[in-house]
C-alpha cells in the first residue's frame, strides 16, 4: 500500500507481486463503487497466475484517496481517462495490460481509443459499458434505495473514506438526464491492442448488447468470455477463470514488450 500524487490529489495505491523483466504490469481500474481494496485478494491471485506485478489504485473520491467535489459531471470518466498518463508516470509504469471493471472498463476504452494510454499492450474489459441501457439505469436507481434504506452505505463505508462522495458522485452522474446520451462507441476504432471481453450472462447493470457493440466497433476481433451467473463482478464469482484469461493475454503480448 502507498500513495501517489496526481493533479494535486493524493491517490491510494496497492501492489501485489513484483515486476518481471519483459512482462507488462497488470493495472486494475475499479468499478463505479469500487476502490483498490475492494479488489480484495484478486490482485494476489492474478500476480501469481500471470507471474508479474499487479497495481490497483483508487480514483479521486474513492477508497483512501482524496475526495472529488460533488456533483460529478456526466463526463467524469472522460476526465479520469485524461489523467491516466499522469497516473502511469507517477506509478513508474511503462508496459501494461489494463483490466477495467465496469466504469474502469469505460475509462480504459476512452483512454485507449483516444491515444491517452501510453505503454498499453492489452485490455481486459470486465462487465464494460459503452452506451446506456434502461436495464442498467434501473439497477443504479435501485442502488440508491439500498444506500438510503438498506446496508449498502455501511458496507461501502468499510472501504471508502468519503463514502457519500463515492456513492453520489457515481449515482447522480449516471442518473442525470444528460447521461442517457452517453456513448463511447466512437472510441473503439482507435484501440489497437488485443482485447478480452468478460461478462456474466445475466449482469443486472448491462446486457450482452454491450459486448456486441464493442466487437462491432473494434478494428480487430476480441476474445469474448461469457460466464454463467447474474452478477456484475466476474472476478469475484469466477476468479480463477478471469485470472487465467488475464495471464493468457499477458503471455500473448510479452513477446512484443521491448
Amino acid at each position: 500500500m502507498g500513495t501517489i500524487t496526481v493533479a494535486g490529489t493524493r491517490i491510494e495505491v496497492h501492489r501485489a507481486g513484483s515486476p518481471q523483466p519483459g512482462r507488462p504490469t497488470i493495472l486494475l481500474l475499479h468499478e463505479g463503487l469500487g476502490c483498490a481494496a475492494l479488489w480484495r485478494d484478486f490482485p494476489g491471485l492474478v500476480a501469481r497466475t500471470a507471474r508479474t506485478q499487479v497495481v490497483a489504485y483508487s480514483r479521486r473520491g474513492y477508497g483512501a484517496s482524496d475526495p472529488r467535489p460533488l456533483p460529478w459531471p456526466v463526463t467524469y470518466m472522460h476526465e479520469e481517462a485524461a489523467l491516466l498518463p499522469e497516473v502511469l508516470t507517477a506509478l513508474d509504469l511503462d508496459a501494461t495490460v489494463a483490466v477495467g471493471h465496469s466504469d474502469g472498463a469505460s475509462i480504459a476504452i476512452i483512454a485507449a481509443g483516444s491515444g491517452r494510454f501510453p505503454g498499453l499492450r492489452g485490455l481486459v474489459l470486465e462487465a464494460p459499458h459503452v452506451f446506456t441501457e434502461t436495464h442498467g439505469l434501473a439497477a443504479i436507481r435501485r442502488a440508491k434505495d439500498a444506500y438510503r434504506h438498506g446496508d449498502l452505505r455501511e458496507r461501502l463505508g468499510r472501504y471508502h473514506r468519503h463514502v457519500d462522495v463515492a456513492f453520489f458522485g457515481w449515482h447522480d452522474a449516471w442518473t442525470h438526464p444528460d447521461f442517457v446520451d452517453w456513448n463511447l462507441e466512437g472510441y473503439l476504432a482507435g484501440i489497437d491492442v488485443p482485447v478480452v471481453l468478460v461478462q456474466e450472462r445475466d449482469d443486472p447493470y448491462g446486457t450482452l448488447a454491450q459486448l456486441d457493440a464493442i466487437e462491432r466497433g473494434l478494428p480487430t476481433a476480441a476474445l469474448r468470455v461469457v460466464l454463467p451467473g447474474e452478477g456484475h463482478a466476474p472476478h469475484r464469482t469466477h476468479p480463477e477463470v478471469v485470472a487465467a484469461r488475464i495471464a493468457e493475454l499477458v503471455d500473448d503480448v510479452t513477446d512484443h514488450v521491448a
